[in-house]
């Protein structure tokens, strides 16, 4: 009774942009802005494929598509937004980054860092967020171009 869905003669897209798809075209009638995709196994693997991932949280801005590996927590942070970032401390943190993705940023602001940035460009080939500490439970983020926040996961 289970459904096989063959969309290998796609070429142009990867395995996980084909899911997200799926997904998408399958939740019909749902709002897609609501729709939260938890991707376990998708980092540490292939550097080639990682940015592959990456490409399809940017290409699904408008959906929450969480990265997940064993040792660290990838999602898209869209401009458009002001962002609370809940930190569960039990399972998350200490360390995490913010890096501007598809354009640089002009002007980032955050706070409960213990590096906030304060209308800090950013930019490949400039300053980048990375290696930052979590200071509060509550991380705000906000950014004149879209950002990947990534987050340590902590070994249980």
């Amino acid at each position: 009774g289970t459904e096989i869905v063959d969309k290998s003669h796609d070429q142009d897209t990867t395995d996980l942009h084909k899911c997200v798809t799926y997904i998408r075209d399958s939740a019909s009638g749902l709002d897609k802005s609501n729709l939260c995709i938890l991707v376990v196994g998708a980092l540490g693997g292939r550097f080639d494929h990682e940015m592959g991932n990456l490409n399809v949280i940017c290409r699904f801005s408008y959906m929450r598509i969480v990265l997940l590996s064993n040792d660290s927590l990838i999602h898209l942070l869209p401009r458009t937004y002001c962002h609370e970032i809940h930190i569960q401390t039990s399972v998350e943190g200490p360390h995490c980054g913010l890096i501007p993705i598809r354009t640089p940023s002009k002007s980032s602001t955050t706070t409960g860092l213990q590096w906030d940035l304060n209308n800090t460009a950013m930019e490949f080939g400039g300053l980048v967020s990375t290696s930052n500490i979590v200071k509060e439970e509550k991380v705000t983020v906000q950014s004149d171009c879209d950002l990947l926040w990534t987050i340590s996961i902590k070994k249980l």
